[in-house]
């Protein structure tokens, strides 16, 4: 239901797919005039400019669907980050401190909204330091496994030429940089693990720990969309992801679901390959 009303709001957006668009079955807005006119706009005008009331339609969504009283009393461990305007570094809110300002702040881009202010700190999205944090996963929780949901494509084998290709390129290696900065320290502490190394670590109270590191991926199919894309709220588009998610998972349970619990199955050294 949430996602139907985020739908049903997203109607009243000038940013919609061009007659064209919907009959080649194109999910991007790249080509449409709302989003180039938007694209031109952001350079000259700030959220503080053309949005000074603040205004938020998603923060009404939140609180009409999400009980963060309950989540804030439940046993289950949950992280999320955002990243503090003033320092650069992530902040990461546990399930104790979960409420919709601070999901607000893990998902502000800072091109479409004003900072979230919490305590007087303002944030941003946390994909620019943490996209997803991993050390919560390792430092707070038990399990041994994390399964990562990658959304945005790591590798592309052809050069970006043409200027959309080129910012789309750079949104995602800027939104991929710390996920794999995280990997890489994670294969780093399983090297040494396998040397006989992590108990001096360990012992340091350094809190890392061998994991075992799992991937649900669906580039293939993801890497047709480009950033504009994230701003297509149509109910068809959703569907469409929700079915290539399914997919991608039943994927990956046929073919790494005993694996779950016994090994990883995601393998570091040949992601870092060059």
């Amino acid at each position: 239901q949430f996602w139907r009303d985020v739908s049903r709001d997203g109607r009243l957006s000038p940013l919609q797919r061009t007659t064209f668009d919907r009959l080649m079955g194109n999910w991007s807005l790249a080509k449409t005039p709302a989003y180039i006119a938007f694209e031109m706009a952001s350079r000259f005008l700030s959220p503080y400019d053309f949005n000074p009331l603040n205004i938020n339609p998603l923060r009404e969504l939140l609180e009409a669907h999400v009980d963060f009283e309950a989540i804030r009393r439940s046993d289950v461990k949950v992280f999320i980050s955002a990243t503090n305007v003033q320092t650069g570094r992530a902040r990461i809110f546990g399930h104790e401190e979960m409420s919709a300002d601070a999901v607000m702040a893990s998902a502000c881009l800072p091109f479409l909204f004003q900072a979230v202010e919490i305590d007087g700190v303002p944030y941003w999205d946390g994909g620019y330091m943490g996209n997803p944090p991993l050390f919560p996963l390792y430092e707070h929780a038990e399990a041994d496994d994390i399964l990562l949901v990658q959304i945005n494509p790591i590798r592309r084998e052809e050069t970006p030429r043409t200027a959309a290709e080129i910012q789309n390129r750079i949104n995602e290696i800027t939104f991929n940089a710390s996920l794999l900065a995280q990997l890489r320290v994670i294969d780093q502490v399983t090297q040494m693990a396998e040397k006989g190394l992590l108990s001096r670590i360990a012992l340091g109270g350094s809190g890392y720990r061998r994991v075992r590191l799992h991937r649900i991926g669906g580039e293939d199919q993801l890497a047709g969309l480009d950033v504009s894309s994230k701003l297509n709220a149509e109910w068809a588009f959703f569907q469409h992801l929700r079915d290539l998610g399914r997919e991608a998972a039943d994927v990956f349970l046929t073919a790494h679901g005993d694996d779950v619990g016994r090994r990883s199955t995601l393998d570091l050294r040949l992601e870092f390959a060059d």
